[in-house]
């Protein structure tokens, strides 16, 4: 039954994508908070669907910390899972991603209606100060920043080194910063079809402030933040993942 309710829930996923994706494009004339507020439906129906479908729900630990002043989001990245889970929780937000990800028929279309900040992940510098710049674009609009400092999805019992991005665009922006943890790879693995009952939980932590601190010491310090609340998630300390060349 599990492999049954995956493929259904995955028809769902499939054929709600292409529907939103087009409806992302059709309503790109409009300003971004109307576009998200439609399409975002696609990633809430989703979880709603995947708590229907395949009995995987959501738990969430610290929503009182989100606030309103909008910041840049550090969550953990296991699967596609947190991408959709995120957008039931926090505010309208953008992601930092790998522009490849728009060459992906319709879903891709649909994603850059959004409004993304699509870097060459080879750039290096160019990169980095793309985030920077676009990012302070995207804050001072009210949108949040979400970024996955790993920079690629970690499989379970593992964290990846984090990238100085988030840390900088919060030390240059002024804008604090939340991390996020979660233990989505229990129901839906990195690169899984097969989604397992269960309930996945999130922790949102406090806010960070950014002022008056070096982007390597902030960096540091979400990093040895989300080394421990994956601990308590998972009962054992992450392996650390080092980054391919």
């Amino acid at each position: 039954m599990i492999y049954i309710r995956s493929f259904i829930f995955f028809i769902f996923q499939s054929v709600t994508a292409v529907l939103f994706s087009c409806v992302g494009v059709v309503l790109w004339p409009l300003p971004f908070k109307w576009r998200y507020a439609v399409v975002s439906h696609w990633a809430k129906s989703n979880i709603w669907l995947l708590a229907k479908i395949c009995d995987v729900h959501l738990e969430v630990e610290g929503k009182e910390n989100i606030g309103e002043e909008p910041a840049i989001i550090i969550c953990k990245h296991q699967s596609a899972w947190e991408t959709l889970a995120l957008q039931t929780v926090f505010p309208p937000q953008v992601w930092v991603l790998k522009r490849e990800l728009f060459w992906i028929p319709f879903f891709g279309w649909g994603l850059a209606s959004l409004k993304p900040i699509a870097i060459d992940r080879k750039a290096g510098r160019k990169a980095l100060s793309q985030v920077i710049e676009q990012g302070l674009d995207r804050l001072s609009s009210g949108a949040w920043v979400v970024i996955f400092p790993e920079g690629t999805r970690i499989a379970r019992g593992f964290i990846g080194r984090f990238g100085i991005g988030g840390a900088r665009l919060a030390v240059e922006t002024g804008y604090p910063v939340i991390p996020v943890a979660h233990n989505a790879a229990r129901a839906w693995p990195k690169h899984g079809f097969v989604k397992y009952p269960g309930v996945i939980k999130m922790v949102i932590g406090e806010k960070i402030a950014s002022k008056d601190v070096a982007a390597s010491d902030l960096n540091q310090q979400l990093f040895d933040w989300m080394e421990d609340k994956m601990t308590q998630l998972e009962g054992q300390k992450p392996v650390l993942q080092e980054r391919k060349p």
